[in-house]
């Protein structure tokens, strides 16, 4: 398995699973562009990766298009071409069908869907100029599993794995395009999600720990070896469909 001097694009690129994968894909050769609206901290990174290896930070909020298309031409401007993309960025917002609005749509769907569809559509043609490449999309069970005031949030991730689908049969022989889809893994994003429960975060961590099959939260170094082998080219075979990465959480009994 190797990236060694491809060029990899990660939106959400800054923290939790997107910097795992940033710092792993470097390690393994690949020049790295991360994108995300955390200016100070991709820039530290961009910094920190440089020193090894040939990484970019641009700011990116992946739901203005005319973003998008400066970071796709920020990234060949770099590096000459791109050879992957991964749609990494993600949102996630709180509440029941009730609780919605108009923000809540728009954070959420915004920014793990149509960023999604904005970068594919400025990064498929720079990867067909350059013989074709991957789409990596980073997922989740909540697409498959009805989480508890998640609505938004579940249907967003369940549109982007159609997504995926689509995008692999709509440009067959350019593109491949696959997903990954984890589970409980300890990001940020994870620990907003504990927030005002009345037991300390780690005590909930234990305590989802304990269910899971492995007997463990994932880490996003976990979901950067998966996503590394998804976009090498001993996956080439894999196609249009999702990888769980979730610890054996999805076959579990509902008791």
């Amino acid at each position: 398995m190797s990236l060694k001097d491809r060029t990899i694009v990660v939106t959400g690129g800054t923290s939790g699973i997107g910097e795992a994968c940033a710092r792993h894909f470097v390690q393994l050769g690949a020049n790295v562009v991360m994108a995300s609206i955390q200016q100070a901290e991709g820039e530290a990174l961009e910094a920190e990766l440089s020193e090894t290896s040939r990484a970019k930070f641009i700011a990116c909020d992946v739901t203005q298009e005319d973003q998008v298309r400066s970071l796709i031409d920020g990234a060949v401007a770099a590096f000459g071409r791109i050879d992957a993309i991964h749609c990494n960025a993600g949102a996630w917002g709180q509440g029941t069908a009730e609780d919605f609005d108009d923000a809540i749509w728009n954070k959420v769907m915004g920014v793990n869907v149509k960023g999604a569809l904005l970068t594919a559509k400025y990064g498929i043609p720079a990867m067909r100029a350059t013989g074709g490449g991957t789409i990596l999309a980073t997922t989740s069970v909540a697409a498959q599993i009805g989480f508890p005031q998640h609505a938004v949030y579940c249907a967003s991730k369940a549109a982007l794995e159609a997504l995926v689908r689509c995008l692999a049969v709509d440009y067959a022989g350019v593109v491949r395009v696959v997903g990954i889809s984890p589970g409980t893994v300890k990001t940020p994003m994870l620990a907003a999600t504990c927030q005002g429960w009345d037991k300390p975060i780690e005590e909930l961590y234990a305590e989802v720990a304990k269910k899971i099959p492995v007997r463990r939260l994932g880490e996003p170094e976990d979901v950067a070896k998966a996503a590394a082998f998804l976009l090498s080219d001993d996956a080439s075979y894999i196609n249009g469909t999702i990888l769980t990465l979730d610890g054996g959480t999805m076959p579990l009994p509902p008791w």
